[in-house]
């Protein structure tokens, strides 16, 4: 049966229409007038999390509530492309311009492309995506990694953090994707993203160590920088570390917190090496979360069983699983994104001198 834009998609046995449905209510209630969704009620913003919600508005059918969401990142976009870290209302809370939070716009848009057909909307929102990219690829290092932030006084940090880095491989093949179907060439953007891939897949120790992170974990498979075996490999050696058996997925491996946005995410990551099982495991997991009104915890802290942050909800939390959800069930012409699915390839880029070369073999082999 061909998809229609309104029809929600559900996940039997674990998550109905309904239930879908009634998640996505939380988000148009969190929504500001000007089209802005916060963490939560009262909350902060920021553009990365922002588009997320959007993504999930889309799929589940609130087209108004998603356009005017992109049009808040249009009206609040700064002269470089960037965003800044965070806002509350109109106020921008922290000055820091994180390259990944701004490369999302791409992605969230390129999906909503997907899911409605809506051409004259993403042509209208072009110079949008075109400047943020353009901004993010500023940044990019001599070894194809690129810098996770500028500090509030514009001073680049040294360093690319590999969560980051994997976002943005996976927006920057969004971004061209969008560049495609819009009768756009941009060779520099595939060659930026040909070079960041093979850092994500070949060079770890370019990247800032993190590996307590789930995200820093599952990211490079979500991404779609790594091949099959590696993605398949990675998750084994990692799952242990972070996955709390019965629980969900840690957010940290270090502490017996279970969040919900992480499980979603990793839910996805499963979906797209076609661990079909574990994926639908992990999303049953994540209804441990779920409130009567529909919104998610953000987190659980074991063995208390206590929420953390305190009775937090979030709107990226319940943004991932609505995104999970429609992956699992395949129900929007989107839900393959995660999966790599209507996106170009990218040409592993080596640097010059790379000791791997183009036909090495990867670290994660």
């Amino acid at each position: 049966m061909s998809f229609r834009v309104g029809t929600v998609p559900e996940v039997p046995g674990i998550l109905t229409a309904e239930d879908i449905s009634l998640t996505a209510s939380t988000l148009v209630r969190l929504q500001r007038p000007d089209g802005q969704i916060p963490w939560f009620e009262g909350g902060h913003a920021d553009a990365w999390n922002h588009v997320e919600a959007a993504m999930a508005l889309t799929v589940t059918g609130h087209i108004e509530e998603a356009r005017a969401a992109f049009r808040w990142l249009r009206a609040t976009q700064l002269g470089d492309g960037s965003w800044f870290n965070y806002y509350v209302g109109g106020t921008p809370k922290d000055t820091r311009l994180d390259t990944n939070v701004c490369a999302y716009v791409a992605a969230g848009l390129y999906h909503y492309l997907l899911v409605t057909g809506d051409s004259d909307f993403v042509t209208e929102m072009w110079p949008v995506v075109e400047a943020a990219v353009e901004f993010v690829l500023r940044w990019q290092l001599d070894d194809g990694t690129i810098r996770w932030s500028l500090d509030a006084t514009g001073r680049p940090e040294g360093y690319a953090l590999l969560t980051g880095s994997s976002s943005i491989f996976h927006s920057l093949r969004c971004g061209i994707a969008l560049a495609e179907r819009l009768d756009q060439i941009k060779p520099a953007w595939e060659l930026a993203a040909g070079r960041l891939g093979h850092a994500i897949a070949h060079h770890k120790g370019a990247f800032a160590p993190k590996n307590e992170f789930a995200m820093d974990w599952y990211y490079p498979i979500l991404s779609g920088a790594l091949s099959l075996n590696a993605s398949q490999r990675r998750l084994r050696d990692g799952w242990e570390r972070h996955v709390m058996d019965g629980h969900g997925v840690r957010c940290v491996s270090t502490n017996d917190w279970v969040t919900a946005a992480e499980t979603a995410e990793c839910v996805m990551a499963l979906d797209a090496v076609g661990w079909r099982e574990e994926a639908l495991e992990l999303l049953r997991l994540a209804q441990r979360h779920r409130r009567d009104d529909g919104s998610y915890w953000t987190g659980i802290a074991y063995p208390e069983n206590v929420t953390f942050p305190h009775l937090e909800t979030s709107c990226y939390t319940a943004g991932a699983v609505i995104l999970a959800a429609d992956a699992l069930a395949s129900h929007s012409p989107a839900a393959g994104l995660f999966r790599h699915e209507n996106l170009p390839a990218v040409v592993d880029l080596a640097e010059p001198d790379c000791p791997l070369g183009l036909n090495a073999e990867c670290e994660e082999r």
